[in-house]
Parts: structure tokens; C-alpha cells; sequence
């Protein structure tokens, strides 16, 4: 059998990138299981949502995004810490840069090796790797919720933490009036989850249920295409559940019998594979999630710091 590549380091065709206006003022870039990013525009300002990899492939999102409005960015929001999720944040020239306290804890603590496992894993994606000045701090942060007032009659912004789920720190965007939902990669739509940094039990349950409490009627996810009506956004919510408790079911039956890691990944791959082996990053994404949700479910409480070394550690252990 021919040894698979190394995460998505075989990845390397450019996906067709889609600019949707989901309301008045109101913008997310979708690009074919690529991560999402999205705009909501204030009376005078913008606030931008995910920063993208490197300030060459934001700047790219910026002239997209400039093509409907020419408000400064005043807030840069983060969802979480994730090198593909930040280091694009200087092309932004954001007055704020917001994020929860853990993402910033996050970030002094695991922030560099962070970015070097992940600009390994996925090369594409770091467009201009050289751009990057540095780690991405967040100057404000938060614990529960934060209100943005956007201006005029345009309502409120609202960023809220709903507990552990793909890191310690995700936040949500919540527009009210519109009912729209930024859930960063707390949900995907068609696309494999990451878990490498999860607490898979926390986010299963209560962390989904509090976003499914939120009613959206339209979704954007951390990957896949806009949820469009309160039966699509329940069927994302309820496909990123399931992965998660498949995994769990799995790896817990192996952990439970005395069984290996190995002989986890290859039974949770078999329970998984038919319904989401051809979504993205699938065979990426999954020796990494397993491995993270073996040490959870062995009492391992916070994620191992993933560094290039682990990973190809992990990779040629479980994906060859």
C-alpha cells in the first residue's frame, strides 16, 4: 500500500474562493473546506472575523472584502489560537484585536510551536509564510461575553465563550437581529473536525448545546459552506455531535479492553470513513484526533503541545 502524505502536505491546488453577503453589511468567504472567514460591517467601522495564515493570503480576503465596503477595521476578532486562524491578523491594521483570555494564555504558551506544526501540515495554506511578523497577540480579551454596539440602527455584535470544545478558548459571533452565527471550527459543515487540541466530552455536549441554543438561522462554520435555514444549521451541529461521540465510543471501547493506540485510530477510521472519509481533511485531521482524545479519555486533562516533531511522531505511527 502507498504511504499517505504527510497531513495535507499533498494538498497544494488553490480552492475556488466564494465572497456570500448573508445580510446587509454582513459578509463570509468560503473557499471549498478551506478555513472560513468572515465581515460585519458597523455604521463606521468593520469588524473582521479570523485573521486567515499569513498577511499575503488576508490581504488577498481584504481586496475581496473591499469590493463591498471601505470602513476601517476597527475590531479583529479570533475565534481561537490556531496558527491558520491568526497569523494573518497584521494585514488587518485592526484598532483591537479580541479573542478569550484562554486564547491568549493559549498563545504564550504554545503560540510558536503552534505555528510551525502547522504551516508543516498544511504549506498552502501558509501563502507567503515569510509575511508573517510574528505571534498574533489579542490586546482585548474576555471570560463570558463581550457586546459590540455596531452603530446606527445596525444592532449589537455579541462574542461569547460557550465553553471547552475544539480548544479551551473558542468564542462564537452572535448577531441577534440577524440571526447569524459565526461558530469558528466549533462546527463544520461538511468538513472533518480537528480535535488535536479538543476536549471531546466538554464539546459533545454542553459546548454544542449552548450553540445550538443561540437559534441561528444561518451558519458559518470554521470550514465547509454557509448553513442556510434552521434545518441546515441543526444538521451541521448535529454532524460535528456525531463525529465527536463516534470517536468517543470508539477510542473508549479500544481504551476499555486493553487494546492500543493504534488499534484505536484504525477502528475509529472504520466507523468513520463511509460518512465523512470523503469530506476535507479527513485522513489529515483524524490520527491527530485520536491521539489527543486517547490521552483525554486516559486522564491526560490538557492537550500535549503539538510540535513538527510530534506530528510526524503521531503521522508515521498511526497513518501510514
Amino acid at each position: 500500500m502507498t504511504k499517505k502524505a504527510f497531513a495535507s502536505s499533498a494538498d497544494l491546488d488553490e480552492k475556488q474562493q466564494t465572497l456570500e453577503v448573508l445580510a446587509d453589511g454582513v459578509y463570509a468567504l468560503t473557499a471549498e473546506g478551506d478555513p472560513n472567514i468572515g465581515a460585519i460591517e458597523g455604521e463606521d467601522f468593520l469588524v473582521c472575523f479570523e485573521a486567515l495564515a499569513t498577511p499575503v493570503a488576508a490581504a488577498e480576503w481584504l481586496a475581496k472584502l473591499r469590493e463591498h465596503t471601505d470602513k476601517p477595521v476597527r475590531y479583529l476578532v479570533l475565534s481561537h489560537y490556531h496558527a491558520v486562524r491568526v497569523l494573518g491578523a497584521s494585514a488587518f491594521d485592526a484598532e483591537v484585536i479580541v479573542a478569550h483570555e484562554n486564547t491568549r494564555a493559549l498563545v504564550a504558551e504554545r503560540g510558536k510551536e503552534d505555528w510551525e506544526s502547522e504551516f508543516g501540515r498544511m504549506p498552502r495554506l501558509a501563502k507567503g509564510a515569510d509575511s508573517v511578523p510574528g505571534l498574533t497577540w489579542p490586546t482585548l480579551t474576555f471570560s463570558d461575553r463581550l457586546t459590540i454596539d455596531l452603530g446606527g440602527d445596525r444592532g449589537d455584535l455579541v462574542l461569547q465563550y460557550c465553553g471547552r470544545g475544539h480548544t479551551e478558548g473558542d468564542i462564537v459571533a452572535w448577531l441577534p437581529r440577524q440571526k447569524i452565527l459565526y461558530a469558528g471550527d466549533l462546527v463544520e459543515a461538511e468538513a472533518a473536525l480537528y480535535t488535536g487540541d479538543a476536549f471531546h466530552r466538554d464539546w459533545s455536549s454542553s459546548t454544542l448545546d449552548t450553540v445550538a441554543a443561540f437559534g441561528a438561522d444561518v451558519l458559518i462554520g470554521g470550514r465547509g459552506g454557509v448553513s442556510r435555514g434552521r434545518d441546515a444549521v441543526d444538521a451541521a451541529i448535529a454532524q460535528t455531535r456525531h463525529f465527536l461521540t463516534v470517536m468517543i465510543r470508539e477510542v473508549g471501547a479500544v481504551q476499555e479492553r486493553g487494546g492500543t493506540l493504534k488499534e484505536a485510530f484504525e477502528r475509529t477510521h472504520a466507523a468513520l470513513v463511509d460518512g465523512y472519509g470523503h469530506w476535507p481533511i479527513f485522513e489529515h485531521c483524524l490520527p491527530f484526533d485520536v491521539s489527543r482524545l486517547w490521552d483525554e479519555l486516559s486522564g491526560i486533562e490538557r492537550p500535549v503541545v503539538w510540535t513538527a516533531e510530534r506530528d510526524r511522531e503521531v503521522w508515521d505511527q498511526l497513518q501510514d
